[in-house]
């Protein structure tokens, strides 16, 4: 478990994405990114999910009804860091019911930070991997 992935679920999500891939680039974590995963196709995750197994951290980005993260701690071990994103339309609020769905996850191992925060999502990440490889 080397890396960080960065999931997003739809092309909307991608420059939340970019931010964080291009922190943790800054920081000298490995990366790996995932666009257009989301829930809404499952197969698309899916079929990327042994992949994602051997993560380290996953860093789960979605606007809509936020979902992502939660599906994502069910398929695996690793801590999943939530972003909300403040895309949608009709009740998606400018990314508040992305939050609140994340937020309110029953899936265990997720952590959420505010929407469209994919800087602190790596940093977060980051402290993580050092963590647990503090080299």
């Amino acid at each position: 478990r080397s890396f960080v992935a960065v999931v997003t679920a739809g092309a909307a999500d991608e420059s939340v994405a970019r931010e964080a891939v291009a922190t943790l680039e800054f920081l000298g974590i490995p990366v790996k990114a995932y666009y257009d995963r989301g829930v809404a196709g499952i197969h698309r995750l899916l079929a990327v999910c042994k992949e994602l197994k051997d993560a380290q951290v996953c860093i789960a980005i979605a606007g809509m009804e936020g979902a992502l993260p939660t599906v994502i701690s069910g398929l695996i071990s690793a801590p999943v860091i939530g972003v909300p994103t403040s895309v949608g339309y009709g009740v998606a609020q400018n990314g508040m019911t992305a939050l609140f769905g994340m937020l309110t996850s029953c899936a265990d191992k997720v952590a959420v930070v505010n929407i469209d925060n994919g800087y602190g999502a790596a940093r977060v990440a980051a402290a993580i991997c050092r963590e647990k490889d503090p080299s």
